[in-house]
């Protein structure tokens, strides 16, 4: 008989288990309803999978983000086990099928989104399968306290419903005390096994820093703490400027975000985990599927909206049990902007009705239609559109995804299409007349042979390499022709897909959910009151907040975060800086900048001994913002 540990050795090449996980899978192999609570990096699918994969039958996997689910699916293919995921936007006929599948063709994990569960047809083919355990991935969404709360988690009662005697597993990675009794009550867990891993990291140092100068920071602490690193912004325009900069200043950097095609997102993602390149510049759309051991560094360069998600990414940092560091940047402006990211922009339900109005105008969608209807959305052109402002516009659009009244995935797509409307003698009679176009057009021609028939998509970075050219001249080439009248071409740019889920009906479809707005305006704004008071608590160790935020009562100091650092003693004290910084300025004059680099003293110390020399005139301030003797 095949036990828990051959599985894990044949299936992921580990020797062991990491803490927890077996007894978890024990767990539910002995049938118990079973809660498990591991933070990032903790692997929380192996508590599942492995059970599953013991016994015969499916086991349903309820997640909430299509990527998650296509991920987890890709790899167990990849390992050779059957797997496959319902995500929003099948159409019924295939769904049919692949529901058959499931039940007759030997699959060993279905993944749904918690929408699914309310479609007949897959409640009626759910009661035929033989299911052998249902998992509850990212629980946390089930409670209006949590982070990412959804209400179309508190439907997924359904399957208790429909398969009562099926043990439930529950996993989350970052849930307080009062989100752990909600999920178990919402999910009706019976005398469930509860398996909590501390939050405490021996080996991470959470510092947080008030800085004024963050870029001349960021190359200071990568300076310092040499390996790979990850530096979250919030927004791409920063992820492109940060790495840039990086770039300039001599580091292997890149950037990661939701506006990056999926080819060039894989490429990257590879040359940071070969290190190749050193340095990722990311917003969160940079997380999931994040398995490289020896991150040396985190870094925020502005706060994140909550704790949850703060730790999340920190986590991501010395997995390989070396001490590591996790760096949160703050300024003077950092907490207004938090609130004016965050809280000020929460929508309201007459501007949600407007922004459920407006969407379905923009795709032209009837009343009583659009259901599962998918399309590529692009975000700015549609404020733009409509003169929205953007930030209280996306909040609305996350609140219509978590409510299950569409689905919005934000992915960069390009799709081009071509038909010739001319016959090929008149094509040919117009090439031999601009010669210039003959290259690219004959390319398209022995591509794509149904072009004259009808509209074809085409590959333009594939034309474009046949013919050792540009995108760009590929595009210009077939806006000339179309000028010409002799093909139509569409080319367009989306950075998301949007999948309506249910039928429009107005302000009756938004009545419905308009409960759910406050609950997550209020617990929203808790979660951003909670972060700041982080940011701004510097007399506790914060390793122990953060304990204590997530329910860790009994806690110890660290000693290795910016508080904890900050209460030891110095070996070296201000006069012995005093006199270092006045033999410094002997040479020459110094910025603030050069004089920290070539200290080695806290920070904070080194420019309190500045403001204090400068106060009594030892030293002052040149025109171009130097230091010197006066």
């Amino acid at each position: 008989m095949t036990t828990p540990i051959q599985l894990l050795k044949e299936n992921w090449n580990y020797d062991t288990f990491r803490p927890l996980q077996e007894e978890i899978i024990n767990a539910v192999i002995e049938n118990n309803d079973t809660f498990a609570l591991l933070p990032t990096g903790g692997g929380k699918s192996i508590c599942f999978q492995i059970p599953a994969l013991l016994r015969p039958g499916i086991c349903v996997v309820i997640s909430p983000l299509i990527a998650l689910m296509q991920d987890q699916v890709q790899h167990l293919q990849q390992k050779g086990i059957k797997a496959i995921a319902l995500t929003s936007g099948i159409k019924y006929s295939e769904l049919d099928t692949l529901l058959d599948n499931c039940i007759y063709g030997n699959y060993k994990f279905l993944y749904l989104s918690p929408e699914r569960l309310q479609q007949d047809l897959v409640k009626e083919r759910l009661k035929r399968m033989n299911i052998n355990l249902i998992a509850i991935d990212e629980a946390h969404c089930i409670s209006q306290w949590g982070n990412d709360f959804r209400p179309s988690y508190k439907k997924i009662k359904i399957l208790r419903e429909l398969k009562p005697a099926v043990p439930m597993i529950a996993l989350t990675a970052s849930a307080t005390p009062e989100v752990v009794e909600d999920i178990i009550k919402e999910l009706d867990l019976f005398q469930p096994k509860i398996f909590k891993q501390s939050f405490f990291r021996s080996n991470l140092g959470y510092m947080v820093y008030h800085i004024l100068d963050k870029n001349d920071k960021l190359i200071r602490i990568l300076e310092r703490y040499q390996g790979s690193s990850i530096i979250y912004v919030r927004n791409r325009k920063s992820a492109i400027e940060i790495s840039e900069f990086l770039n300039a200043s001599g580091y292997a950097a890149t950037y990661y975000h939701g506006g990056v095609d999926a080819k060039e997102k894989t490429k990257r993602f590879q040359q940071w985990l070969t290190e190749e390149i050193r340095v990722m510049v990311a917003t969160n759309a940079f997380g999931m599927g994040i398995d490289k051991a020896n991150v040396k560094t985190i870094i925020h360069y502005t706060i994140p909206e909550s704790i949850e998600s703060y730790f999340q990414e920190a986590g991501r940092a010395g997995r390989n049990g070396e001490t590591s560091y996790a760096f949160l940047l703050k300024n003077e402006n950092d907490i207004l902007r938090v609130e004016n990211q965050f809280i000020k922009v929460l929508p309201d339900v007459d501007f949600v009705k407007l922004i459920y109005r407006k969407l379905c105008n923009y795709f032209r969608i009837s009343y009583g239609e659009g259901e599962q209807t998918t399309h590529g959305f692009n975000f700015n052109i549609f404020c733009k559109t409509y003169n929205l402002n953007t930030l209280i516009t996306y909040n609305a659009l996350q609140f219509l995804d978590r409510c299950s009244i569409i689905n919005f995935t934000q992915r960069f797509t390009k799709k081009s299409t071509v038909h010739i409307t001319s016959t090929g003698n008149q094509l040919l009679k117009y090439l031999e007349q601009h010669s210039h176009l003959e290259l690219i057009t004959k390319a398209i021609l022995r591509t794509y042979g149904g072009v004259f028939d009808e509209e074809v998509n085409i590959n333009l970075s594939l034309i474009a390499s046949k013919v050792n050219t540009t995108e760009a001249n590929v595009i210009e080439v077939l806006k000339k022709l179309q000028d010409a009248e002799l093909l139509q071409f569409h080319h367009k740019l989306t950075d998301a897909d949007i999948i309506f889920l249910v039928p429009r009906e107005d302000d009756h479809t938004i009545n419905k959910v308009k409960p759910f707005l406050k609950e997550l305006s209020t617990s929203k704004i808790n979660k951003v009151n909670a972060m700041i008071s982080f940011v701004q608590n510097e007399s506790i160790c914060r390793s122990r907040q953060l304990l204590t935020y997530f329910g860790e009562k009994e806690s110890k100091d660290c000693g290795i975060c910016s508080v904890c650092v900050s209460k030891k003693p110095t070996i070296v004290g201000p006069k012995e800086i005093k006199n270092n910084i006045i033999a410094l300025l002997q040479k020459q004059g110094l910025s603030s900048r050069d004089i920290l680099s070539q200290l080695t003293c806290p920070e904070e110390t080194a420019l309190e001994v500045l403001r204090e020399l400068n106060e009594h005139n030892i030293i002052k301030i040149d025109p171009y913002n130097n230091y010197q003797l006066v």
